[in-house]
């Protein structure tokens, strides 16, 4: 998902994930070129509402079947099957706005995602 006008950031740092989401994102590393988070979603569970403003590179090692949603509307749902645990798989994603992720499989999800603040 992309901001309403492209390259301005529009929502408050009230909303980041480590902000709302602290259960489910926690920083590893960070300095003024790019932040690290581990990202776990424990299987049943529903993130709050949150944003990541900069683009991220995200890789995965535990792979999950997730809802991902904007508001209360469904924008994606993961195919089952899914790569096996232990595959990595990593994925480009540009900022993105508000939206929420819930883990709707049976196994915990865990990626670390690389959010790069200079581009």
């Amino acid at each position: 998902m992309s901001n309403p006008v492209e390259g301005e950031w529009c929502w408050g740092d009230e909303l980041d994930s480590t902000v709302v989401a602290p259960k489910s994102h926690r920083v590893v590393f960070e300095n003024e070129h790019v932040r690290v988070l581990e990202v776990t979603l424990e299987p049943g569970a529903h993130e709050p509402e949150h944003t990541h403003r900069w683009p991220t590179v995200m890789m995965t090692d535990q792979p999950a079947r997730i809802r991902y949603r904007v508001g209360d509307e469904v924008r994606y749902e993961s195919p089952d099957p899914l790569p096996p645990s232990g595959e990595l798989t990593g994925t480009w994603y540009d900022p993105q706005g508000p939206h929420s992720v819930e883990n709707i499989d049976t196994v915990p999800m865990h990626a670390i995602r690389v959010e790069l603040k200079n581009i």
